[in-house]
């Protein structure tokens, strides 16, 4: 006897799934130009540093081209909402190991996903802010193009390690990568993982 499939639910959908991956294209595009730019014997191996300095300067203007276009969606506007509310489910979630491994609580997003946006949001916009300034050295002055190019290079450490951080937790989570590439997880993994967000879907 063959084996009832298991019920999906829908987690993400077209839009929200295109706004994460020509996002994530840009961010990986411009930490790779970034790690031949300052790191020597990438540079050397390469070479043409003219062109990598361009496509990253291009891609890191494209950045939020696909974070604004999503806001065309209602349904990316609504995940939007709900990983800038942290609630007090959230830090307890952080402090208690058991609730993480659980999902005990979790809706949609864990505290972990919500930090993470967080994070990558400010880390761009601090990226793009000062990455104006050195592109355009006229328009500002000589201290501000220092402080701007100081800045710049920290950040994108600190955000490289972030990305490395999100892939890895990502390809630890096979169903988690499903619900991003399909649109669709199983419904046993949801109620594990975010067990609120399965109930809420189970009432609709």
């Amino acid at each position: 006897m063959t084996r009832p499939a298991e019920r999906d639910l829908h987690r993400f959908t077209r839009a929200e799934r295109w706004v994460h991956w020509l996002t994530g294209v840009l961010v990986l595009i411009c930490v790779l130009t970034a790690a031949i730019l300052y790191l020597g014997p990438l540079a050397v191996l390469v070479g043409n540093r003219q062109i990598v300095e361009i496509i990253h300067v291009y891609c890191g203007f494209a950045l939020p081209v696909p974070i604004l276009a999503g806001l065309l969606s209602r349904a990316y506007r609504v995940d939007l909402s709900r990983l800038n509310r942290f609630t007090r489910s959230d830090w307890l979630w952080l402090r208690d190991k058991g609730r993480r491994l659980s999902g005990d609580g979790v809706g949609k997003f864990n505290a972990g996903q919500k930090l993470n946006a967080a994070l990558s949001a400010g880390s761009i916009l601090v990226l793009l802010g000062t990455g104006v300034i050195m592109f355009f050295p006229d328009w500002t002055r000589l201290a501000w193009r220092t402080g701007a190019t100081l800045m710049h290079d920290w950040f994108a450490l600190a955000f490289g390690l972030l990305v490395v951080g999100h892939i890895m937790y990502a390809l630890r989570d096979a169903e988690a990568m499903r619900g991003m590439l399909t649109g669709k997880v199983a419904k046993t993994w949801a109620e594990q993982e975010h067990e609120r967000w399965a109930a809420e879907r189970d009432a609709d």
